[in-house]
């Protein structure tokens, strides 16, 4: 590291860190941020990170100070008054913006000031709605409020046209009411709103703010050709993100409306933002709802009210959030501290240094390693990029790396950074080249918001963003990249062995005899599980496996994952007495469900992983009992005998066939861990750079949560098996098995200890196209003519015969 830093501060120095500030960037980062110790924070477009020392002002302020409510006259109530307006200059001052010619009005957050806006402005149906096609979400829905008005709404983009002018490139027009008749002249003023980012949060491209003054004083000419830009047009500038490192200049570019919250600029307070106007348009602006802090007099009984005259005391409802504004002084102390300028040149060359990394990167083979979006921007719309960079990596072969991947073991190696659209979706299809149609389709196949569906239709549906902030570091930037280069650039054959998926040979199967040496049922999903000796199958693998779940209040069903507790449930079912026993250590009196009894007659249908199920619950007494034992509301149900899968259209259709009926595991009825696989997995994980005099490190097959264990063997040989047969019953290989977070779980005496073991290890050689294989996953080829469901069980003991592929 200490070579690259210093190529690094050979060519960067000069932008690098502060070096007017009291303390060097070093120094900021090993004082103010001691809980990044370990860590590489690459989220700041997402939200940045509060200083220590910021909190510990904070704190020492609200804790020596008494801030009363500011609708009063006390003194402790005016202190308040004072600290708000104090604050509303700041604000003002970040923007460079006149008090006397701006106010500032404090929301909830960002997204609160766009929806202030678009509820109030003044919509007819003349008026138009145009955005860039790179906006937030919650700029695309102002979109609501002006069509529900009648108005146009439709989104524009840029290209170069002749002598460096620009062209606007118009998308689908956007209207719900009947045609409106373009050549009619309005009977009143039209009011159009045009809205634009300082800085796109999916590509980091900064806009050209001349944009403003552009539109304002040149509709006609920059719209050429468009029947929707008469009247008079206002300008929303979207700063939530460009305002942590490059705020507008609001005394040379005079937008109306600027938006912005304060964890984007210092990462506390959370829940507050705030709507800058210009004193021009907030005039406009009409507000039906008044409240608490907005009116000035009421009467109850009549329809009379007077409300208030001041622009912020009128869009202010209810008691502000006084104790949140008050601490936003002490982040802007740190960012005045520093300066905005330097925080600009700092952050830029981070993600400078960054692209140009990335972009060198090839495969063995020659192949490019990334593709980063938002390089091809144009100097006419916009003025270069700021400290984001997006882009998604591929392999050697040319197929897209998934984002989840990377963000997995990004995550693995203590860097955390973003994935997906980043609620853009506008830059998200223009930068992915993703159609009208291609993005339907991928609606229609399931994909949403958050998920794991990163590739469909062999394109990427988001991308990977690392993102800048005053805190960081050249040490962030460089682990990064190392962590890119070992994890996703493949290698000269020879060192590539030690990274690839490793399996045993055919001829392996054929040397050493194979046998069950446990079978572990879990009756309900993500609880502790019992082992059996013996077993009877079903077809839906071993009986009574997974055949209840844990569902919260709010529908969500509840797993080891978010409720690492689960793992504490004990369960026991005795097959003679029909009797399911749960017990927990927060829970005095042990369970006792009867297997076919206790159940309400009332039936209800649940989704889980794409399977649609007819369950039944329990009374209130069984439900209590697991609220108690989970430490949350929740309520037990069970799965009946008929379910439904769901297909890529979302419309149920019947299971493939009762072969694959599925109770409530993720991917399939079983699954199957080698012992072999398992110690070679813990001789890794001791044998590993760094691990030398630290305590020796073991997990058992039981951290995989698996079904059916085997010895005998060389590791990993079963992952070249298409089948087995224990006794008379045959199973149906259907690959490895993706393992997650889960299997970072350990508990001891009753505690959850987390980690990045054995996972991270296992990501250094078990990956193949996005998974992180460990075990493999069956199928119970149940034969439909056998008389009784159950009459075939699995014995330990018994010798496993596998298939060939």
């Amino acid at each position: 590291m200490d070579t690259a830093k210093h190529q690094f501060l050979n060519e960067f120095g000069e932008s690098y860190g502060y070096p007017d500030a009291p303390n060097s960037i070093d120094d900021i980062r090993a004082t103010e941020f001691k809980r990044l110790d370990g860590s590489v924070y690459l989220d700041h477009a997402g939200a940045t990170l509060y200083s220590e020392l910021q909190m510990e002002a904070i704190f020492k302020d609200l804790s020596t100070t008494v801030y009363g409510n500011p609708h009063s006259q006390s003194s402790s109530s005016l202190a308040t008054s004072d600290i708000v307006e104090n604050a509303r200059h700041q604000v003002l001052k970040l923007c460079n913006a006149s008090p006397k010619e701006y106010k500032c009005i404090f929301t909830s957050g960002a997204t609160a000031a766009l929806k202030l806006v678009g509820e109030a402005l003044p919509w007819s149906d003349q008026s138009t709605f145009m955005y860039t096609i790179e906006n937030h979400n919650s700029v695309l829905g102002i979109r609501e409020y002006a069509l529900n008005k009648g108005a146009v709404a439709l989104a524009i983009d840029f290209k170069e046209a002749a002598e460096s002018s620009i062209k606007v490139l118009q998308h689908p027009i956007q209207k719900r009411s009947e045609t409106r008749v373009l050549d009619e002249q309005p009977t009143g003023e039209v009011y159009n709103l045009f809205a634009f980012p300082s800085e796109c949060n999916f590509s980091g491209v900064k806009f050209n703010l001349d944009l403003i003054e552009m539109i304002k004083e040149d509709s006609e000419k920059l719209f050429e050709g468009s029947q929707h830009c008469k009247g008079n047009w206002m300008v929303l500038l979207d700063a939530a993100k460009g305002c942590g490192t490059d705020p507008p200049n609001l005394s040379k570019y005079k937008a109306d409306f600027v938006v912005m919250s304060f964890y984007k600029l210092f990462g506390y307070p959370t829940g507050l933002g705030a709507l800058i106007v210009r004193n021009e348009a907030a005039r406009l602006l009409k507000k039906s709802y008044f409240s608490g802090g907005t009116v000035a007099a009421s009467i109850a009984d009549i329809d009379f009210v007077k409300r208030r005259e001041g622009i912020e005391e009128s869009f202010e409802d209810g008691t502000l959030s006084f104790l949140n504004i008050a601490s936003i002084r002490h982040g802007f102390n740190i960012l005045n501290t520093l300066t905005m300028v330097s925080i600009s040149r700092h952050t830029s060359t981070l993600a400078r240094y960054t692209r140009n990394m990335l972009l060198a990167l090839k495969h063995a083979n020659g192949q490019d390693v990334c593709k980063i979006y938002g390089l091809e921007y144009l100097k006419t719309v916009h003025s270069g990029l700021g400290p984001v960079v997006s882009f998604n990596l591929k392999r050697a072969d040319g197929s897209w790396v998934g984002p989840s991947e990377v963000e997995k073991l990004a995550s693995l190696s203590g860097i955390q950074l973003r994935t997906g659209c980043f609620c853009n979706p506008g830059a998200c299809a223009k930068y992915l080249g993703l159609s009208h149609a291609e993005l339907l389709s991928n609606i229609e196949a399931g994909h949403v918001c958050w998920d794991d569906l990163d590739i469909l239709h062999g394109k990427p549906t988001g991308a990977v963003r690392v993102s800048f902030g005053y805190m960081s570091t050249f040490e962030d930037a460089w682990r990064f990249m190392n962590f890119i280069i070992s994890s996703f650039v493949s290698l000269p054959i020879t060192t590539l062995r030690s990274r690839s998926i490793q399996s045993a040979t055919k001829g392996d199967m054929t040397t050493t005899e194979h046998h069950l040496t446990s079978i572990v049922v879990y009756p309900i999903k993500s609880c502790a599980g019992f082992k059996v000796d013996s077993w009877p199958l079903s077809s839906t693998g071993l009986l009574y496996d997974r055949e209840w779940l844990l569902k919260s209040t709010n529908g969500e069903v509840l797993t080891q994952k978010k409720v690492p507790e689960m793992n504490f449930i004990g369960t026991n079912i005795d097959i003679k007495s029909g009797i399911l026993h749960v017990e927990s250590p927060r829970c005095k009196e042990k369970l006792v469900i009867e297997l076919k009894s206790n159940l309400f007659a009332s039936v209800e249908e649940i989704n889980v992983h794409s399977q649609r199920y007819e369950v039944m619950g329990y009374d209130n007494k069984i439900d209590t009992w697991f609220s108690n034992a989970v430490g949350r509301p929740c309520y037990l149900l069970r799965s009946s005998k008929s379910c439904t899968r769901l297909n890529k259209s979302q419309n149920p259709s019947i299971c493939r066939d009762i072969k694959t009926r599925l109770n409530f595991v993720n991917e399939a009825q079983l699954l199957l861990i080698s012992e072999e696989s398992v110690c070679d997995l813990n001789h890794r994980l001791n044998s590993k750079e760094g691990s030398v005099g630290l305590p020796s490190m073991e997990v058992d097959a039981m951290r995989f949560r698996p079904n059916l264990v085997i010895s005998g063997g060389v590791p990993y040989t079963e992952d070249s098996w298409s089948g087995l047969n224990i006794g008379k019953n045959h199973f149906m290989s259907l690959g490895g098995c993706n393992r997650c977070q889960m299997i970072n779980l350990n508990y001891q005496a009753g505690e959850v200890q987390k980690s990045n073991e054995p996972l991270a290890t296992l990501a250094a050689y078990r990956r193949a196209k996005g998974k992180i294989l460990f075990g493999i996953l069956l199928r119970y080829e149940w034969e439909i003519d056998t008389a009784e469901e159950t009459s075939s069980w699995v014995h330990v003991g018994q010798e496993v015969y596998p298939d060939a592929c």
